[in-house]
């Protein structure tokens, strides 16, 4: 949905930044969020992120911008007492101008995190960090191991944060949830794709038990429950010019879940030695070197912290998630592709291959895996 400029700056205007706004730029491809770039001019200029956040994805914004509220002035906290840097170390979320609030949104716990259009559309701003670094592939073991050192660092310092968080996306990485929607996907077959995939779906049923014993862990308490990002992709961390790690950023998918989810997504994406949706799946397989060092750089932050549960399941938990991921993609083809953007008409199912590839690559190293762990946790 397009905004006109003058659109965009009056919402800008809403939030509390320092200087006049003088541009306002999209910034990246916008898969999920629409993202922007603000430029003010002054004594105090700063630049700023602004984003239209998307609330299909998100049906309640105002919960999700409590939770970053949240989690970011907790990890503040931590940063300051340690004598680090605030503004670059942990996202700064910009508030609202008190005088371009309404009544309702002053009552509103979270209103002034966040500014709702006249469109429907939900907006909110944060602090952009100058001389920042990211990246898009983890294509070497160092940056793989600092990878892993932020996501532990991240978890650190939240490690004894006990404030109940808002569920963004329900039941994101709960594999029960996403078997009650897969087995009304397959009663629904809106595509009419179902009987030609009976390989594919026996992939998905000749492993629920033993992902259900694992999700079973976390319901019952076995394994606890602590504060999780749930996207922890490289271009989610923050680096300075020196290679080091500043901080963790879209906090969007903050909520309260098991740790082992965003040791086990890193994995997935950390250190496939091919794409997402290879067309070839033999280019596609789960890198040891790679796994190895991620371990090393998120053991170095958070072993003597993580429970005995945790720590057996580790390796189990790249099992885990990258078995969601193939149940995901095969979900939405059977569904008619309704929830991921395709290129072309069979791109789901591609993915769903190159997924399986890398699900059967971890599953023949897991025993190199659970060593691994292991050997850097003590």
């Amino acid at each position: 949905m397009n905004h006109t400029p003058e659109e965009m700056l009056s919402i800008a205007r809403k939030f509390d930044t320092t200087g006049n706004i003088v541009e306002i730029k999209p910034l990246g491809p916008g898969f999920i969020n629409d993202t922007f770039i603000v430029k003010t001019e002054g004594p105090d200029a700063r630049k700023y992120i602004l984003q239209r956040k998307n609330h299909l994805v998100f049906p309640d914004v105002p919960g999700m911008m409590k939770n970053i509220e949240l989690v970011t002035e907790h990890i503040r906290r931590k940063v300051i007492a340690e004598g680090g840097d605030p503004l670059r170390e942990v996202l700064t979320v910009t508030v609202r101008r008190p005088e371009t609030m309404s009544e309702a949104e002053r009552k509103d716990p979270a209103g002034h995190l966040y500014y709702k259009d006249g469109r429907g559309n939900y907006w909110a701003m944060c602090l952009f960090i100058e001389e920042s670094v990211t990246y898009e592939k983890a294509d070497t073991p160092l940056l793989c191991y600092k990878g892993g050192e932020g996501i532990g660092k991240f978890q650190a310092y939240l490690s004894d944060f006990n404030t109940p968080l808002t569920e963004t996306i329900k039941g994101f990485h709960n594999i029960r949830w996403r078997f009650s929607q897969w087995d009304e996907a397959i009663a629904r077959d809106a595509a009419g794709r179902v009987a030609d995939l009976k390989e594919e779906i026996g992939w998905i049923d000749s492993r629920r038990e033993e992902m259900l014993a694992f999700w079973s862990l976390v319901e019952n308490g076995t394994i606890p429950t602590r504060v999780t990002h749930n996207d922890t992709k490289i271009s989610n961390i923050l680096f300075d010019d020196k290679g080091d790690v500043l901080c963790v950023i879209d906090l969007d998918t903050c909520m309260s879940s098991t740790s082992l989810n965003d040791f086990g997504d890193a994995i997935r994406s950390y250190t496939n030695t091919g794409d997402e949706d290879d067309r070839n799946p033999d280019r596609v397989g789960m890198s040891m070197e790679m796994f190895r060092a991620y371990t090393m750089g998120y053991l170095s932050q958070r072993k003597g912290n993580l429970a005995e549960s945790e720590i057996d399941n580790l390796a189990f938990s790249a099992r885990y998630i990258t078995y969601e991921q193939v149940l995901r993609f095969l979900m939405d083809y059977i569904d008619g592709d309704k929830y991921y953007k395709t290129a072309y008409p069979e791109h789901n199912l591609v993915r769903t291959h190159a997924q399986y590839r890398l699900l059967q690559s971890i599953e023949g190293q897991y025993g190199a895996m659970k060593d691994t762990v292991y050997e850097y946790a003590k």
